[in-house]
């Protein structure tokens, strides 16, 4: 048996509801390989605490792409290689998706990748200031099927307006989904939001088609790619 104490996932902060937070899941313990690899690998590359500064956390100043909820970290990796001159942060609330992303990146020798373990709409909230972001990126969210957990879905009015002030100007959103009722979804609420104007687009040559993507084209279905461009303010 090891003597490492158990790790679990921190509760939702004080006053927060499951309600409030779209992406925050709880998960249980860890196991002895995923505690090894973030013991070792994550802080090479952890974001500091407290307010996101991109100059602090890659050491220099360059574009840089947030992608939320990036699973077990193959499209950022990807983008991290193909794009050296950017910077780019990866986070997702799953712990061992993420210490496989440690893993995987260490192995692939990308200095411009940070990982965050958490909730974005939190992390977008209460860390990062406007005008912080050249692009994020958006794959595969989970579509929350039920029509009462509509609400839950990522694109939302609430989250399109976060997602525009931490946008620099001209910076875009990208999107993917396996789901033609959640891509609908997207457009309609980008459709009736004043700052972005949203376009179908062709699939990004650097991204990997692992995870979600592969088990939806297995699956039949349609991938939607979507670019949402920030608009200037009024």
């Amino acid at each position: 048996m090891s003597d490492r104490p158990p790790t679990n996932l921190p509760d939702l902060p004080p006053g927060v509801t499951p309600a409030r937070v779209r992406t925050f899941v709880r998960r249980g313990r860890l196991s002895t390989l995923t505690l090894d690899r973030v013991e070792r690998l994550a802080p090479a590359r952890s974001l500091p605490d407290g307010p996101f500064d991109a100059a602090t956390a890659f050491g220099r100043s360059a574009p840089v792409v947030l992608e939320i909820g990036c699973g077990h970290g193959h499209a950022a990796i990807a983008y991290a290689a193909a794009f050296p001159e950017h910077d780019i942060v990866a986070m997702d609330v799953h712990t061992p998706g993420l210490a496989r992303m440690l893993a995987d990146a260490d192995e692939a020798g990308v200095p411009n990748l940070r990982v965050e373990i958490g909730d974005a709409v939190l992390f977008l909230e209460e860390r990062v200031a406007a005008a912080t972001f050249d692009a994020v990126h958006l794959f595969f969210p989970d579509p929350w099927r039920k029509k009462k957990h509509t609400k839950r879905r990522f694109v939302s009015r609430s989250n399109l307006d976060e997602l525009a002030r931490v946008l620099k100007p001209g910076g875009h959103v990208l999107v993917a989904t396996d789901q033609d009722f959640y891509a609908e979804h997207a457009l309609e609420q980008v459709a009736a939001h004043p700052r972005f104007e949203a376009r179908r687009v062709g699939r990004p040559a650097w991204r990997p088609g692992a995870g979600f993507e592969a088990k939806g084209i297995a699956a039949g279905r349609t991938i939607n790619e979507l670019r949402l461009d920030l608009l200037p303010a009024d």
